[in-house]
């Protein structure tokens, strides 16, 4: 059986994805590609990648339906492919991470792995078939790559255990780190599902890079972020689950000492106009409303040293 014969007769696409992508005329077009591109196992080269990376991009949902963004790391061979339909995972998310709840057989999880030094990324969908001491299992449901756009090269080191155990600080509304944090970042991390109503759907739960130049994460007064939508591989995985259930979990990471902020919240797509056109190189906006979220103070065992930025930045 090939890869493509694990694709459902409907395609790769939901009905938020298909709805963009007719919005733009290139609902054909997509099908086509994604019935080429997003498999239903994991290619070797896929299988490779994943076994040499110190950490995993992890996009979940918790009870309330909030999607959270959450990094796993450990040393490179920490994630490996058996077989190409599972990928397993020998790593705990740090006390304190909503990832934690959610590692349960048959909860769908969206993974990104992501090479920072050399801008690799390829992404796989699924759900824990297993979980044991050592981590958990998961079944490949959807496999495909992305391009390197966007992303800024960094190369990392392992940091010094830390002198006292990572911690967890939860609040409702963003302090001055989180603000100045948000300000001057070049990337961030977004986690979204489509089915509100149904936690057991694979098809559309993802995690996904978003990258630019410092700051081009706007934060208002109220504490409103305003996020551009630069063009792409036409997917719409973040946009398309946003139109059906327009909830978002963010992650950013304080390269240098090893925090973690997560946020999750309610989103708003801007389609056009002037505050679409007054973003340099943004095709689309979206507005994130934060409810809640917390900063895991110390949980990252990796620093990151800046390389330069993507070429493809605006």
């Amino acid at each position: 059986m090939s890869p493509l014969d694990d694709t459902p007769v409907s395609g790769p696409w939901h009905e938020g994805e298909r709805a963009i992508q007719a919005r733009l005329g290139m609902l054909e077009r997509m099908d086509r590609i994604g019935r080429r591109n997003i498999r239903g196992v994991m290619p070797d080269q896929h299988r490779a990648f994943f076994a040499q990376l110190p950490f995993l991009i992890v996009g979940s949902v918790d009870r309330q339906g909030w999607p959270w963004a959450s990094i796993l790391a450990a040393p490179p061979g920490f994630a490996r492919s058996p077989d190409e339909r599972t990928l397993h995972i020998a790593a705990q998310p740090v006390a304190g991470d909503p990832l934690a709840e959610s590692l349960l057989p048959g909860a769908p999880l969206g993974i990104l792995g992501i090479e920072l030094p050399t801008r690799r990324r390829n992404r796989m969908n699924g759900h824990i078939s297993t979980v044991d001491a050592t981590g958990v299992s998961v079944a490949v449901e959807q496999s495909f790559g992305n391009c390197p756009q966007y992303i800024q090269r960094r190369e990392y080191v392992w940091a010094a255990p830390p002198a006292h155990p990572a911690s967890a600080e939860p609040f409702t509304a963003l302090d001055a780190a989180a603000r100045a944090l948000i300000e001057t970042a070049d990337t961030a991390f977004v986690a979204s599902a489509s089915r509100a109503d149904d936690p057991t759907s694979a098809r559309g739960i993802d995690v996904s890079h978003r990258g630019g130049r410092p700051g081009f994460i706007g934060v208002a007064a109220d504490g409103t972020l305003v996020i551009p939508d630069y063009a792409g591989n036409r997917f719409f995985n973040t946009l398309g689950n946003l139109l059906v259930n327009p909830r978002a979990g963010l992650l950013f990471l304080d390269f240098a000492h090893g925090d973690l902020l997560q946020i999750t919240g309610g989103t708003e797509i801007v389609w056009d106009g002037p505050e679409v056109q007054a973003v340099k190189g943004a095709e689309r906006l979206w507005r994130f409303t934060p409810s809640h979220g917390r900063w895991l103070r110390g949980a990252l065992p990796l620093r990151f040293e800046f390389g330069d930025f993507s070429p493809f930045l605006p």
